[in-house]
């Protein structure tokens, strides 16, 4: 089994290629995560962390560099097939929870896994496994607009593991939440991860959150330096 989850080397991202206007967000970015590690990047906003983490997540393509997830070069893969992987392979959170309001945080759930083969009852199952992991079982048949911010979230984290994906990116999971709930939402993202053996690339601004993780990189000028 392949030890290194992701591998990013030589990461470039243009944004307005040859207009005046033409901004070089990153510049040779490298980052390579292990199995089970969680990693947290650290920079101020419009420094690139959402490119990257778009990059790594197979959501954009850069102009230069490779993206290898648990060691297969995705770099030249057609959009179907990066689609594919992104489904099975990697889980997406945001700062904002982006649930779908028509549906209960169970059927949130449920839908991608039934968007990758599983059987509704199996689906069904796993979503009250991981909303019971995060202490939100008994919300489970509720919508989005009745639910608090930190139970959005952690509805948001369910959905994000229910396909049991080998890597995990999270853009500034909690920063929408106050201070007292960010800790316990973060808490309980933190332990999913864990439970689960899992890779995790977290953005974040909040250095006590960085400091509970396994390593802090900062992304400054375009390359990642060590925290």
């Amino acid at each position: 089994m392949n030890d290194v989850t992701l591998r990013l080397e030589g990461i470039e991202k243009i944004y307005f290629k040859g207009l005046p206007s033409e901004v070089q967000v990153l510049r040779g970015a490298d980052l390579t995560v292990s199995r089970g590690e969680i990693v947290a990047l650290v920079a101020p906003s419009g420094a690139g962390k959402s490119t990257l983490l778009h990059i790594a997540g197979l959501l954009d393509t850069p102009d230069a560099g490779t993206v290898a997830i648990a060691g297969t070069d995705m770099t030249g893969l057609n959009d179907r097939k990066r689609t594919a992987v992104r489904c099975a392979d990697v889980g997406f959170v945001y700062q904002f929870h982006h649930l779908l309001p028509e549906f209960t945080a169970l059927e949130n759930i449920v839908l991608p896994q039934l968007a990758n083969g599983a059987t509704t009852k199996a689906a069904e199952a796993r979503a009250m496994e991981l909303l019971d992991s995060v202490g939100v079982a008994d919300r489970a048949s509720h919508r989005p607009a009745a639910l608090s911010g930190g139970q959005q979230q952690r509805v948001a984290f369910c959905r994000a593991m229910a396909n049991g994906p080998k890597l995990l990116l999270a853009d500034e999971p909690t920063g929408n939440l106050d201070s007292e709930t960010s800790d316990q939402v973060f808490g309980a993202l933190i332990a999913l991860v864990r439970e689960t053996g899992m890779s995790a690339v977290i953005a974040t601004h909040n250095l006590e959150l960085a400091g509970r993780m396994d390593r802090i990189l900062r992304l400054d000028q375009g390359l990642l330096r060590a925290g």
